[in-house]
């Protein structure tokens, strides 16, 4: 047999022997592993959302439990509208950053 036909098939039967290697690693030990992952995954996105909307219904719940009976008569309005100013001006603020101020978006409309 020519060396070169012997070449050939060494290399042949060493790239079918890593292609049947690499085949099984990842039927029998990735495809598995990462199946149970993906089943532990769902689950969990299962007991999220209910955990969620509980912890809510709780925050709200306490949250009104300790307002004042002041607040619900309307006296505390005016600390209401500096919180929302301060939100509204950190918000603005914040975003200006990334989108550029109003005077920006008149110089680009033009």
């Amino acid at each position: 047999m020519a060396l070169w036909a012997s070449i050939t098939i060494q290399a042949c039967v060493t790239a079918v022997a890593v292609l049947l290697t690499l085949w099984g690693f990842w039927r029998f030990v990735v495809r598995p592993y990462l199946d149970r992952k993906v089943l532990e995954l769902i689950e969990a996105s299962r007991e999220v959302e209910p955990a969620v909307t509980r912890g809510v219904k709780k925050g709200v719940a306490e949250t009104l439990r300790e307002l004042p009976e002041s607040a619900l008569d309307g006296t505390v309005k005016e600390s209401t509208r500096q919180f929302l100013k301060f939100g509204s001006g950190l918000f603005e603020n914040g975003l200006s950053s990334f989108l550029g101020s109003a005077a920006d978006l008149d110089r680009e409309k033009r």
